[in-house]
C-alpha cells in the first residue's frame, strides 16, 4: 500500500510542489493543512503514516504542533521540512519526537529518499542537519565515552544516539522515552545500525564499539 501523508504549511505553492512530487513517486497524499491547530484536526481525522510538517506558521507553528499531531495521530511519523538551519530548532524538534528534520532546500530526489526511510522507520535528517546533531551527541558525552569516526561515519546521527543509549544499558521502551519516538522506531533503528556494523546482536554492537575506542 502507499504510504498516506498529509502536508502541512502556511504556503499553498509549496504544498502543492511537495504533494505533486509525492505522487508522481507512488506516495498517496490524502490531505493538507495551512497551520497547526488545522493539521491536528485533519491528522486525527484521516490517521495518515507521515506527516511533513513546516516550522514556521501563523497561529501554532510546527514544533507547537509536533507533539499535538503525536497524541492525535499515534501511530504516524513526523517529519520536519522547513527552511531553518537554526540549532535550536533541530534539537526541539528532535526531542519533541521527529521523525526526521529536512532543509527545503535537498533536491527533490533526496526529499523522495529521505521520506521513504522515515515511513520504514528510518532517521530523515539532512546532511548538514546530521552532522551538527552528531556533533552535539559528542559534545554531550565524555571524550573517552563517545562514538569513534570510524563507526560514525558509517551511521546516521540518530543511530549514534540509539547505539550511545544501548551502550547506557537502556532497554527499549527506555531509548523510545528518551527520544519521544515509538519503540517500533528504535527497534528499527536497531536493526539498521546492526546491519550497517556487520553484526547480529546488541552486544556485538557494543563489542565492536569497545574494541574501537580501545
Amino acid at each position: 500500500m502507499a504510504t498516506r501523508v498529509l502536508i502541512v504549511d502556511d504556503h499553498p505553492l509549496t504544498r502543492e510542489a511537495l504533494a505533486g512530487l509525492l505522487t508522481q513517486h507512488d506516495f498517496s497524499v490524502v490531505g493538507q493543512a495551512a497551520d497547526g491547530e488545522q493539521a491536528v484536526e485533519v491528522a486525527r481525522e484521516l490517521q495518515p503514516d507521515l506527516i511533513l510538517l513546516d516550522l514556521t506558521m501563523p497561529g501554532i507553528g510546527g514544533l507547537g504542533a509536533l507533539p499535538l499531531l503525536r497524541d492525535a495521530a499515534p501511530a504516524c511519523e513526523v517529519v520536519m521540512v522547513t527552511a531553518s538551519v537554526a540549532e535550536e530548532n533541530l534539537l526541539a524538534a528532535i526531542r519533541a519526537g521527529a521523525a526526521g528534520y529536512l532543509l527545503k532546500t535537498e533536491p527533490p530526489e533526496r526529499i523522495v529518499e529521505f521520506l521513504r526511510g522515515a515511513a520504514e522507520g528510518e532517521a530523515a535528517l539532512s546532511g548538514s542537519v546530521a552532522r551538527r546533531l552528531l556533533e552535539k551527541v559528542r559534545q554531550g558525552r565524555h571524550a573517552d565515552a563517545g562514538v569513534p569516526d570510524s563507526i560514525a561515519r558509517a551511521l546516521s546521527a540518530r543511530e549514534v544516539e540509539v547505539l550511545l543509549l544501548l551502550d547506557d544499558h537502556l532497554s527499549t521502551d527506555q531509548i523510545a522515552a528518551r527520544l519521544f519516538i515509538s519503540e517500533h522506531t528504535v527497534r528499527s533503528h536497531v536493526k539498521s545500525l546492526l546491519r550497517k556494523l556487520g553484526v547480529s546482536s546488541r552486544r556485538q554492537a557494543l563489542e565492536t564499539l569497545a574494541a574501537a575506542r580501545s
